[in-house]
C-alpha cells in the first residue's frame, strides 16, 4: 500500500516537473517568435519607406518632364500661332489686292463688251453696204470668192494643205511612236493560240471502244454531261474534243484524262469525274484571275469579278488568248497614260476589264461591250472604269482613259503574230478595200498591198485636180473606216500623174 502511494506521489511530482519544463519551453518559443516578427516588421517598414522615397523621386521626375514638355509645346504653339497670324495678314492683303483687280477687270470687261457691240454693229453696217454695192448676199459673195480662189490657186492650196498636214502628222507620229515604242519595249507577252478542237492522247486503240461503250452508251453520256462532241475516227492514238466553248472543252479533256488513267469507264464514273473537273477548273479560274490582277498591279475588285475575269483564260478571239490580251492591254494602257498625263490606275483597270463581257458572252445575249458594262455596273465600278469597257469599240470614246484603252486594244490585236485569220477572210478584206476605192468614177485602178496595210489608188488626171485628189483620198479613208473592221491602220496613197508623150521625127 505504501509502495503504491509513493508511486502515485512520484508520478504527480514528475507530471508537475514536466508541466513546468513545457511552460518554460513555450515561453522561450514565444519570445523568439516575437523577436523574429519585430525584426520582419522592422525590415518591411524600412523597405516600404525606401519604396515610397523611390516612388516620390520618380513622380517628381515625371512631373518635371511633363512640365518641360508642356513648356516646349507652348513655345511651339506660340511660334505656329505667330506664323499663322503673319500668313493671315499676308492672305488678307492678297485678298484685298485680288478684289481690287477683280473690280478693275469687271469694269474693263464691261467696257470691252460695249466696244464689241459697237464693232459688231459697224461690221454689220459695212457688210450691208458692201452687199448693196456688189449686188450679192454674204453667202453668194463667199461662195463666189471660194470658187474663184479654188479655181485659180488650186495647186497652191493643195500644196499648202499637204505641207500643213505633213507637218502636223510628222509631229503627231513622232510623239505617238515614242509613246508606243516605250510601251512595247517595256512589255512583251508570250503568245498562246487556241483553236476550237482539243486532241487527247490515248494509250491504245482499244481505249476508243471502251470510251464509246456498249451501243455508244458511254460516249452519249459523256457528250450529254459535258456539252461537247467527241470525234472518234481512224486517227491512231488520238480522240478529238470539239466545241466552240473553251471552258466546256477543257472540262471534257480533264475528265477524259481522268477516265483513261482510272480505266473504269462507265456512266457513274463519268459523272463523278466531270464534277471533279469542274471543281478543279473553278479553282484554276480563280487563281488565273488573281494572278492577272497581281500582274497588272491593280486591286479593289470584288472576288466574284476576279473569278469572272479568270474565265477569260479559256476564251480566245482570232486565236488570241483573251486573258493574256487583257493583261497586255492593261499594261500598255498604263504606260501610255503615264506618258500623256492620264489616270494610270483607271487606264490599267479599264484595260484589264475591257473584254470582261467575253467571259460570259456564250451565256448572255448582247455584244461584249454591253455585257461588260452590265457586269461593271452590277459590281459597283465607277463610271471612269465603265467607260473603257463600254466604249472601247466606239469611234470617239467619252474619256481620255477610254481612248487610251481603245488604242492599246488596237496595238495588242494588230501586232504581228497576235491573231490568226483565215485565208478567206484575208482575201475578202483585200477585195473590199479595192472595191471601196474603185467605185468612184475618178479612180482608174486600186491595189491593196502590204498585207492589206496600204491601199494604193491611181486617179484619172483628166478628171481630178490636185485639190480634188486630196479630198478624194480623205473620202476613201473615211469610207474604209466606216465600212470595214480591221486591226491597226490602213495607209491610203493617192497617185495622180499626167503623162504626155510626143515623138520627134
Amino acid at each position: 500500500m505504501l509502495e503504491v502511494l509513493l508511486t502515485a506521489i512520484g508520478l504527480a511530482v514528475g507530471a508537475f516537473l514536466g508541466f513546468l519544463y513545457n511552460k518554460k519551453q513555450s515561453e522561450n518559443s514565444l519570445d523568439s517568435a516575437e523577436q523574429k516578427s519585430k525584426k520582419l516588421l522592422e525590415e518591411a517598414k524600412n523597405k516600404s519607406q525606401s519604396m515610397i522615397f523611390e516612388a516620390q523621386e520618380k513622380s517628381v521626375k515625371i512631373l518635371n518632364d511633363a512640365k518641360n514638355e508642356i513648356t516646349e509645346e507652348k513655345k511651339s504653339l506660340k511660334t505656329e500661332k505667330e506664323s499663322f497670324q503673319k500668313r493671315e495678314i499676308v492672305f488678307d492683303e492678297k485678298l484685298l489686292s485680288l478684289e481690287d483687280k477683280q473690280s478693275k477687270l469687271s469694269t474693263e470687261k464691261e467696257s470691252l463688251e460695249k466696244e464689241k457691240v459697237k464693232i459688231t454693229e459697224l461690221i454689220n453696217e459695212q457688210s450691208k453696204k458692201l452687199q448693196e454695192v456688189a449686188g450679192l448676199t454674204k453667202d453668194d459673195a463667199k461662195s463666189l470668192l471660194m470658187k474663184t480662189i479654188e479655181t485659180e490657186f488650186a495647186p497652191d492650196i493643195a500644196k499648202r494643205i499637204r505641207e500643213v498636214q505633213k507637218l502636223g502628222v510628222e509631229d503627231y507620229e513622232k510623239e505617238s511612236k515614242k509613246i508606243l515604242m516605250l510601251a512595247m519595249q517595256r512589255f512583251s507577252i508570250p503568245l498562246a493560240n487556241d483553236i476550237t478542237t482539243t486532241n487527247v492522247q490515248i494509250p491504245n486503240d482499244e481505249m476508243k471502244g471502251r470510251i464509246i461503250g456498249k451501243e455508244g452508251r458511254n460516249i452519249k453520256i459523256f457528250e450529254q454531261i459535258t456539252g461537247v462532241e467527241l470525234i472518234v475516227d481512224d486517227t491512231p492514238g488520238v480522240i478529238i474534243i470539239s466545241s466552240f466553248n473553251p471552258i466546256r472543252r477543257h472540262i471534257a479533256k480533264k475528265t477524259l484524262d481522268m477516265l483513261i488513267t482510272d480505266g473504269r469507264i462507265q456512266p457513274a464514273r463519268i459523272e463523278e469525274f466531270v464534277e471533279r473537273s469542274k471543281e478543279e477548273l473553278a479553282l484554276d479560274i480563280k487563281k488565273a484571275g488573281e494572278e492577272a490582277v497581281a500582274e497588272v498591279g491593280v486591286g479593289g475588285f470584288d472576288s466574284k469579278l476576279v473569278q469572272i475575269l479568270g474565265r477569260l483564260k479559256y476564251r480566245t478571239s482570232y486565236g488570241q488568248n483573251i486573258l493574256n490580251h487583257s493583261i497586255e492591254v492593261a499594261i500598255i494602257s498604263g504606260l501610255i497614260a503615264a506618258e500623256v498625263g492620264a489616270d494610270v490606275a483607271v487606264a490599267r483597270k479599264g484595260g484589264l476589264l475591257h473584254d470582261i463581257g467575253k467571259a460570259v458572252d456564250f451565256e448572255v445575249q448582247g455584244t461584249h461591250p454591253e455585257i461588260g458594262r452590265n457586269i461593271a455596273i452590277k459590281f459597283g465600278l465607277p463610271e471612269s472604269i465603265i467607260a473603257p469597257i463600254a466604249y472601247h469599240h466606239d469611234d470617239i470614246p467619252p474619256t481620255l482613259e477610254a481612248t487610251i484603252v481603245k488604242i492599246a486594244d488596237a496595238i495588242s490585236g494588230s501586232r504581228p503574230g497576235s491573231r490568226k485569220d483565215s485565208i478567206e477572210n484575208y482575201v475578202q478584206r483585200l477585195n473590199d478595200l479595192e472595191n471601196i476605192a474603185t467605185r468612184n468614177e475618178r479612180v482608174t485602178k486600186a491595189y491593196a498591198i502590204s498585207a492589206g496595210r496600204e491601199l494604193r489608188i491611181f486617179a484619172n488626171s483628166d478628171l481630178t485636180s490636185d485639190l480634188e485628189a486630196l479630198n478624194l483620198a480623205k473620202k476613201i479613208a473615211n469610207d474604209v473606216e466606216n465600212e470595214l473592221k480591221y486591226p491597226g491602220e490602213i495607209k491610203i496613197t493617192m497617185i495622180r500623174e499626167k503623162r504626155i508623150v510626143e515623138y520627134a521625127k
